[in-house]
């Protein structure tokens, strides 16, 4: 490629409103979750946020914010010294945008891109909801056991107060 029509491509990638982000939203709505898209008032500008659950979630792209233990993130092999730079700088602003909301009282969740590929999808959205679930109870002060079992899934258990 030119570095024009790199250029070009490059512009085309949109920061909200992705395909990943749609996919977590129709999923939520369609579990009787309501939320806010791109609350700019909060650190990091959540992609989604559950305000009656004070939680963020944030669906990153996995080249764009250095997920290590991915197919997808590989460093391009020009200009390396300005994309190790740049993704270096995303992650460190991620980490300090998860920590601010944290000292506001702010639950957050992170999904990587490479969880909603068709393979991992159904696996990952029916985390977020355990999660979701799981932070629902915790506010309503009910009485939470949970485990981990051989398959690293997180069962839960409540009896409310």
């Amino acid at each position: 490629m030119t570095p024009e029509q790199r250029s070009n491509c490059m512009r085309r990638i949109r920061s909200k409103n992705t395909r990943p982000e749609m996919l977590v939203r129709r999923f939520l709505f369609s579990h009787g979750f309501r939320y806010r898209i791109h609350v700019k008032t909060l650190p990091g500008t959540p992609d989604i946020t559950i305000v009656g659950l004070r939680t963020c979630i944030f669906i990153n792209g996995c080249f764009w914010h250095g997920h290590e233990e991915c197919s997808i993130y590989k460093l391009p092999q020009t200009h390396v010294e300005f994309w190790t730079n740049k993704i270096q700088r995303n992650k460190q602003r991620d980490q300090e945008n998860r920590l601010a909301l944290k000292h506001k009282g702010w639950h957050t969740v992170e999904i990587w891109e490479c969880q909603l590929k068709p393979k991992e999808r159904e696996r990952t959205l029916q985390g977020l909801l355990r999660t979701l679930n799981f932070i629902a109870l915790q506010n309503r002060g009910a009485k939470i056991s949970y485990h981990y079992d051989e398959e690293d899934s997180l069962s839960l258990a409540a009896e409310d107060e």
